[in-house]
C-alpha cells in the first residue's frame, strides 16, 4: 500500500542562512581547505572540497589543470582513453592527486578503469557514477571495486536517503554522492516522478554518513538527459531556477556545506568555459557552448550510437553563454563561500555546518532588475 511521508523537505531555494556575531575582520581570514581521512581507503586528502562533475562537457583534463592550482578537485569523465590518461599524467603529474577516474558499473567500465589505474598509479580516487544507486547490482559492484582497489578512495552514488548511504559505506565506498533530480540539465523528476529536495537530502545523508565516519558529496544528478535545445540566455530567470534544484550560485554552495556536505560537486556552474569540451558557437551575436547530461540524446548519440529503446532520456542539452576562463568563476565561488563564513562567524569551512542556522523563506532575492 502506498504511503506518504508528510515531513517537510526543503531545497536550497527554500532557505537562507541566518547571520551571527563574528570575530572575523576579513574574508581573507577564512580557511577553506579541509583535511579528510577516509573510512575504508584510510587515505588522507587535503584541499578545497569542491569537485568538478564528471560530465564530458566539464570534467576535462583542461579543467583539472586549473582546479588543481586552486587545490580543488576534478572527477574526470569516463570517455577519455588510456592513451589520453597516460599523456595527461606525463604532462601534468602535479594534478594527479586532485583527480578521480570515473566509471559506470558495467564489465567494460571496470576493465577500462582498471587499466587506467594500473597505468597511472598516482591516481588514488575512483568515482563510481550511476543514475540509480539503489540497485543491488550497484551495491555488489562497489564491493567488487573495493576488493580490487583496497587503498583507493571510492566515491559512489547517487542516493538521497540515509539507509542507502549507510549500505554503500558498509559495502566499501568512502564518499557517497547525494542527489537525485536536482541538476540543471536533469529531468528525472519530470520524467519519472522520482527525486528528493536537495537540502533535506544533504542534511539527512550527512547525518547517516558521519555516524559511520563516512563522507558525502552534494551533487547534481548524474547520467541523465534528453535533447531539449534552447539558449540559456533566452530563459526567464525564474524558469531557469526551476530547472536547477542543485547549486545555481555561490550561495547554494555555501548552503550545501552548511547542511553538512563534506564536498560539493558542480556541473552547470562550471559549464561554458574555455576549459570545457566543445567549440564556441556564435548565434545572434552571442558566444555559446553546449552543456548536456551524460544520458542525453546528445551524449548517447556521441558515445553509444543513440538512445536505446528500453530507456527514456532524463535531461536536456542547453547552450550556455561562453564565460571565458574558469579561473574567474572559481574566484567568484570561493569569494562567496568566504563571505558566507564571515557572516556566520566560521573561521574555517569545517566550522560552517556547526554555525549554520537555516531560515525558511518565500523569496531568495529582489528580482526587480532580473
Amino acid at each position: 500500500m502506498p504511503r506518504i511521508d508528510a515531513d517537510l523537505k526543503l531545497d536550497f531555494k527554500d532557505v537562507l542562512l541566518r547571520p551571527k556575531r563574528s570575530s572575523l575582520k576579513s574574508r581573507a581570514e577564512v580557511d577553506l581547505e579541509r583535511t579528510f581521512t577516509f573510512r575504508n581507503s584510510k587515505q588522507t586528502y587535503s584541499g578545497i572540497p569542491i569537485i568538478v562533475a564528471n560530465m564530458d562537457t566539464v570534467g576535462t583534463f583542461e579543467m583539472a589543470v586549473v582546479m588543481s592550482q586552486h587545490s580543488m578537485f576534478t572527477a574526470i569523465h569516463k570517455h577519455y582513453t588510456l592513451d589520453d590518461w597516460k599523456l595527461f599524467a606525463a604532462n601534468h603529474p602535479e594534478c594527479l592527486q586532485h583527480v578521480a577516474v570515473s566509471s559506470g558499473s558495467g564489465k567494460n567500465d571496470l576493465e577500462k578503469m582498471s587499466n587506467i589505474l594500473e597505468a597511472v598509479p598516482q591516481v588514488k580516487f575512483i568515482c563510481l557514477d550511476v543514475a540509480n544507486g539503489y540497485s543491488e547490482h550497484f551495491v555488489e559492484f562497489v564491493k567488487l571495486v573495493r576488493s580490487r582497489f583496497p587503498e583507493h578512495t571510492i566515491m559512489a552514488g547517487n542516493v538521497v536517503t540515509g539507509e542507502m548511504v549507510e549500505e554503500l559505506i558498509l559495502s566499501g565506498a568512502d564518499i557517497i554522492k547525494v542527489g537525485v533530480g536536482p541538476g540543471s540539465v536533469c529531468t528525472t523528476r519530470t520524467k519519472t516522478g522520482v527525486g528528493y529536495p536537495q537540502l533535506s537530502a544533504v542534511i539527512e545523508c550527512a547525518d547517516s554518513a558521519h555516524g559511520l565516519k563516512g563522507h558525502i558529496i552534494s551533487v547534481r544528478c548524474p547520467e541523465q538527459a534528453e535533447l531539449v535545445r534552447y539558449s540559456w540566455m533566452d530563459l526567464d530567470r525564474s524558469m531557469a531556477s526551476a530547472y536547477d534544484g542543485g547549486c545555481t550560485c555561490p550561495g547554494d554552495v555555501a548552503k550545501a556545506f552548511g547542511a553538512g556536505a563534506d564536498f560539493v560537486m558542480l556541473g552547470g556552474m562550471f559549464s561554458g568555459h574555455t576549459e570545457c569540451a566543445g567549440e564556441v558557437i556564435e548565434r545572434n551575436g552571442q558566444k555559446l557552448k553546449l552543456f548536456y547530461g551524460m544520458s542525453s540524446e546528445t551524449a548517447m548519440k556521441k558515445h553509444s550510437g543513440g538512445v536505446a529503446e528500453y530507456r527514456a532520456s532524463e535531461g536536456k542539452t542547453v547552450e550556455v553563454p561562453y564565460k571565458g576562463d574558469v579561473k574567474n568563476t572559481v574566484l567568484d565561488i570561493l569569494g562567496g563561500l568566504r563571505s558566507t563564513c564571515t557572516y556566520v562567524g566560521a573561521a574555517k569551512l569545517k566550522e560552517l555546518s556547526r554555525r549554520a542556522t537555516f531560515i525558511r523563506v518565500t523569496q531568495q532575492h529582489n528580482t526587480v532588475f532580473s
